[in-house]
């Protein structure tokens, strides 16, 4: 347990907000810089996709790795490690000088970027009690929305005005900053977990509550990465939209609303959780079931304004889900395995957002956008439905209040 009081439980959640933005920063701007990429490194549009994936896959499958590793190093150390390291690759990224050495530094980013997740997510939620926990963790979600912003402006502004290594330069070095100042304000943890997992812990993984809302998160995170990956480029040939423009229109509205979701799901379900114990488990569940429709209904319309407005419902009712997706699980799993609940979580996630975002490049020639997302909105709301059902059936929150 961290030793903190109320007031600098949330400065913690400040300290971290703005790391997490630091790391999406980092991740996002490559996305802008595409142009210059290809004039520099000669970099193919298929080398370019890679570029996404390699961080995404190699991500994903470190999650457990560094969910293992927060439940039983110290989180603060993880944290600043994690921070100095991600930097490191942001800066030989800005050195490359050819596509496979770019791309090798993209895969590092993805391991030393997994590495902070679990362990801030995790000393979150020991810094709050159930009363507050969701607000915690929806508040710091939020800077992932405010750093993909972030990162897509700041990685186009650089490459047009001072170039993509000296963007780089200057995100690693704020990086390495912002560590040095966390090694001196994050508080000491103790790390929670032995060195093998106990059994109960097995248990609580292969809970059908864990399962169901592992399930409902992949579900999820495969219609919330269609958005992030294909939106910005269907408004540009749906609607003859520069680039400038779709990655507007594709991007701030449905971020914006997200988190006035995430916000609005973490104070609700703080509010309601100490007379309905499942509360995170319900609120998450109808954050899905409301946002399928408007996720399908997004490309499906034939309208500039409509698509906006459906987006911007959508982004709304997912940040529902976003908000409470980790709080929810902390409550069908131990304290000593909140690092570990995380990274799987993660994972499942990954793998969701890098199946999907292949599959409707591959599918968009044939049954479209429209047509996938169709099926993708039924498995949403299937699999919400499964997490009410279970959640109705097994009570999960009852006994994890603390």
């Amino acid at each position: 347990m961290i030793d903190t009081g109320h007031h600098r439980a949330y400065w913690l959640v400040a300290f971290l907000w703005i790391a997490l933005g630091l790391n999406y920063i980092d991740r996002q701007m490559v996305f802008s810089i595409y142009p210059a990429l290809k004039s520099d490194l000669n970099f193919t549009d298929t080398q370019l996709g890679l570029i996404g994936s390699v961080f995404t896959w190699v991500y994903s499958l470190a999650m457990p790795i560094a969910g293992w590793l927060a439940d039983r190093l110290r989180r603060e150390r993880m944290i600043v490690a994690s921070m100095v390291l991600w930097s490191l690759a942001t800066l030989a990224c800005g050195f490359s000088k050819s596509v496979p050495v770019f791309l090798w530094w993209r895969a590092m980013m993805g391991i030393t970027e997994a590495l902070y997740y679990p362990a801030a997510v995790a000393m979150l939620a020991e810094a709050h009690s159930a009363s507050t926990r969701s607000r915690a963790l929806g508040i710091h979600q939020s800077a992932q929305l405010a750093g993909i912003i972030a990162g897509g402006w700041y990685g186009g502004w650089m490459a047009d005005h001072q170039g993509w290594r000296t963007g780089c330069t200057f995100a690693a070095l704020a990086g390495s900053v912002y560590a040095a100042f966390l090694a001196r304000k994050l508080p000491p943890s103790v790390p929670p977990a032995k060195i093998f997992m106990p059994q109960n812990a097995r248990t609580a993984f292969l809970s059908a509550g864990y399962v169901a809302l592992s399930v409902a998160f992949f579900a999820h995170c495969a219609m919330l990465w269609i958005f992030y990956a294909w939106l910005p480029s269907f408004l540009a040939e749906r609607y003859h939209l520069s680039m400038t423009a779709s990655g507007f229109q594709g991007t701030v509205f449905v971020q914006v609303a997200c988190g006035c979701g995430v916000l609005t799901g973490s104070i609700l379900a703080d509010r309601l959780a100490p007379r309905i114990p499942p509360a995170r488990f319900y609120i998450a569940a109808a954050g899905m079931i409301l946002a399928a429709p408007f996720g399908y209904l997004t490309f499906a319309v034939h309208s500039l304004f409509y698509a906006t407005l459906f987006s911007s419902f959508y982004g709304f009712f997912a940040g529902l889900m976003i908000a409470n997706v980790f709080a929810a699980a902390y409550e069908v799993v131990p304290r000593t395995q909140f690092g570990m609940a995380s990274g799987l979580l993660n994972m499942t996630g990954g793998i969701a957002a890098t199946l999907m975002i292949y599959l409707a490049g591959f599918l968009r020639g044939s049954i479209g956008f429209a047509g996938l997302l169709q099926w993708v909105a039924l498995a949403c709301t299937m699999s919400a439905l499964l997490l009410i059902w279970n959640t109705f059936c097994n009570r999960p929150g009852v006994t994890q209040q603390a």
